[in-house]
């Protein structure tokens, strides 16, 4: 039979209280409970804690060296649930969050300052993956998921949905014309994606149905690096509202076809695997990114 800490806080509070009748009264039991309680102890450990007399008990030498390890084993478990408690209380520890580069540097990197006052004692690890990576192999507590999801092994949570546009910079259209039609991008550099094709079907209206799709004529892993592309010049590209909105507002980035658009919207998840306990500092940090999104 295994020792447990109600073993052990019946031995302390026996000592303690200096007898089996003033223990009982601590321990909310009869004093018959208590002494046959300390006996089963002995029996697990096959030795003679205590002495005992009619006047009165004394620890035996093993007695005085279990006591002692009693107490530090109770201080620590006293310790590690008080610890919890106040992790509970106050989210604490490392969270480390993976996210393609354009959601990363437009949707959370803009937030962490005000996260980190409000959670000062959660340290942040930030990582960025263009495709999707296995959590557990980089030690990842959430990812942010662009589109579809297709692993069973995640739970996802909704944070937002983000519409895409097709925009080209002033410089480029001046140069080559404004496409009127979708089927008058065949003419156009086009800016896609290499290695996510669900990237390089456009959401326009066309004579074949409601997703257009595209051949581009120079291709990136990255939205970010489109993004950049597409304001030098280089071409056509469609991405996601939350990476262009401040460029469309600051006339950086002109939408074209617009009569065309389906009104798709891409999803953006956070997920994490469906055994993981969620942690408040997850939690936490799932509240805040959802309020800003």
């Amino acid at each position: 039979m295994e020792i447990n800490s109600d073993d052990l806080k019946t031995f302390i509070t026996v000592i303690d209280s200096g007898t089996l009748s003033a223990a009982s009264v601590h321990l909310g039991q009869t004093t018959s409970g208590v002494s046959r309680a300390l006996s089963r102890l002995e029996d697990k450990l096959a030795t003679s804690l205590l002495t005992r007399t009619t006047r009165r008990m004394e620890l035996t030498e093993e007695g005085h060296l279990f006591l002692e390890k009693a107490r530090a084993i109770l201080g620590a478990m006293e310790e590690a649930e008080e610890t919890i408690r106040i992790r509970r209380q106050k989210p604490a520890g490392r969270l480390c969050i993976d996210a393609a580069s354009p959601f990363m540097l437009h949707c959370v990197v803009p937030h962490m300052a005000e996260f980190r006052a409000m959670y000062p004692d959660i340290r942040l690890e930030l990582s960025s993956n263009d495709q999707i990576a296995d959590l557990i192999e980089h030690r990842t507590d959430i990812a942010i998921r662009i589109g579809a999801l297709n692993d069973s092994t995640l739970h996802a949570r909704a944070l937002t949905s983000s519409p895409l546009y097709v925009l080209a910079s002033p410089e480029y259209l001046a140069r080559h014309g404004t496409p009127q039609t979708p089927e008058d991008l065949a003419q156009h550099s086009l800016l896609g994606f290499v290695q996510y094709e669900l990237g390089n079907q456009w959401p326009l209206r066309h004579a074949s149905g409601n997703s257009l799709p595209v051949t581009p004529s120079l291709s990136a892993s990255s939205g970010e690096t489109l993004r950049q592309l597409a304001l030098a010049g280089q071409g056509i590209v469609c991405l996601a509202d939350f990476m262009t909105r401040d460029d469309i507002a600051a006339g950086r980035l002109v939408k074209v076809l617009e009569a065309d658009y389906t009104g798709y919207r891409q999803q953006i998840h956070a997920v994490y695997y469906r055994n993981t306990l969620l942690a408040q500092r997850i939690s936490c940090f799932l509240e805040f990114l959802q309020q800003k999104l």
